[in-house]
């Protein structure tokens, strides 16, 4: 069993101190942190495309430092993550962190040849795998900081999919609301769900705070409010603060009876050394008086100076919205779901007919032009319309089928273009009563030798095994 599993199944706190593969120097790794016990976790692709691979990085440092291995799905396929697993029972690597990730800075989306765009692995399906195999203990991501309705529907919709794939704890994205946290908190409880909730956490400073603005990292929120206590607080020469406040954060997290926390960008020894000290200082206060010195550093007055303004795109499923759902779901269930259409389409698709090239060809072209101009089909082999509410995930630019990335703003997709599908198809699943489906339903991931073949050929042969 690794040091995290004993950890969570001992319920001590723990802390994950990342470092990025991207660093060129070798930093001491602690082994333990203000009293708790302490791992190291590697990130995958953060400041470039091109980083270092986690598993890779590690060697450099000592076999006795536990680590937690990041493995980031963007732009790769369930065949790279089947080699990531090899590699990582070959060395012994127990824990990872399993993420669909932000966007790839060199991704291309729109291409005419939709068999060369840039997709990427979920979460749900990486975690999938590798519970096939007893040897790892797998986390997944959790941002529970949204606040437009139909993307926090749509996260925890995902989540109870992560939960169902076999994930063993979660780590939520860097935030600053503690509603939010305690509403994470409150979720597994309330459904019975025995995973492990760690919170990601920084020592926010003026620059990180800005350049996260500034360059729309995804999925963080950082408010006027938030900066402007920041930028006083520079102002006033109190820069000790933001070691404090992260403090706080963390010893608050503890109380609150999460499994530890995710200590981003604290990797420097001093940082640490600080940041320890004001643990040390403050652990013996209450949650209540830990809050309140919490909320007075933040200038907390109303509750909701961690709230984005709400200005976004949700609106309720429209009549038109709801109409094409009831159309298309009776088209399925008559020409796909029926004993009479599995009978006939395993029939006509057995022939060997189709084999032939131009047979092929003109097969695949007739489902793609009447199914492209109705949902946007781009030809994936492997239709899903039937657990994804008939809104096709390949429009969205990562191609996710069991739901949302973090990486939203208010419903708006990470690529800043177009309203997030998954928040269609949480509204529209709220109209219908079909939540059931995008909370229970897990969706394999599209092999790349099937793209480009037909879906229908493909799924009456598959009803015929």
């Amino acid at each position: 069993m690794s040091q995290l599993s004993t950890c969570f199944t001992q319920n001590q706190f723990c802390v994950l101190v990342e470092y990025l593969c991207s660093m060129k120097e070798i930093l001491p790794v602690k082994t333990e942190f203000a009293g708790f016990p302490a791992l190291m976790t590697l990130a995958d692709r953060v400041h470039s495309d091109d980083d270092l691979a986690p598993i890779l990085a590690a060697q450099a440092y000592p076999k006795s430092v536990e680590k937690v291995l990041h493995f980031a799905g963007k732009g790769r396929d369930i065949s790279d993550f089947e080699h990531f697993l090899n590699q990582a029972q070959a060395v012994g690597q127990q824990n990872l962190l399993l993420l669909t990730g932000d966007k790839l800075k060199s991704h291309q989306y729109g291409q005419d040849d939709a068999t060369k765009r840039t997709r990427y692995l979920e979460s749900v399906n990486a975690v999938m795998a590798a519970k096939q195999r007893d040897s790892f203990c797998i986390g997944v991501a959790f941002n529970p900081f949204k606040y437009a309705e139909a993307e926090r529907d749509a996260q925890y919709f995902k989540l109870h999919k992560k939960m169902k794939a076999g994930a063993d704890y979660i780590i939520t994205q860097l935030g600053y609301d503690l509603s939010a946290l305690k509403e994470a908190k409150a979720f597994l409880t309330q459904h019975g769900y025995p995973q492990k909730l760690l919170a990601c956490v920084m020592p926010l400073t003026l620059a990180r705070a800005n350049f996260m603005v500034k360059h729309q990292v995804a999925g963080i929120v950082i408010t006027p409010h938030m900066l402007n206590v920041l930028r006083e607080e520079k102002e006033a020469g109190l820069m000790d603060r933001v070691y404090l406040r992260c403090a706080l954060q963390i010893l608050i997290c503890q109380h609150l009876g999460l499994a530890g926390i995710h200590l981003s960008a604290c990797h420097k020894s001093e940082e640490q050394m600080l940041l320890e000290s004001y643990i040390e200082e403050y652990r013996h206060l209450d949650l209540d008086v830990l809050e309140q010195l919490w909320n007075t550093l933040w200038q907390v007055k109303t509750g909701q100076e961690f709230y984005p303004e709400l200005s976004y795109y949700s609106r309720p499923a429209s009549a038109t919205q709801i109409l094409k759902y009831q159309h298309l779901h009776f088209m399925h269930d008559a020409l796909f779901e029926s004993k009479v259409a599995k009978g006939v389409g395993r029939f006509i698709f057995q022939s060997r007919f189709w084999n032939g090239a131009l047979a092929a060809k003109a097969l695949l072209k007739t489902e793609f032009v009447s199914k492209h101009g109705v949902v946007g089909c781009e030809s994936c082999g492997q239709c899903r319309l039937g657990d994804t509410l008939y809104i096709c995930p390949e429009t969205c630019p990562k191609g996710l089928a069991n739901g949302p990335c973090g990486g939203t703003t208010l419903d708006r997709c990470e690529f800043g273009d177009r309203e997030c599908i998954h928040s269609v198809k949480a509204r529209l699943a709220k109209a219908v009563n079909q939540t059931k489906i995008l909370k229970d339903n897990l969706i394999p991931t599209v092999p790349i030798e099937v793209r480009g073949s037909s879906s229908w050929k493909n799924w009456y042969l598959k009803k015929a095994v």
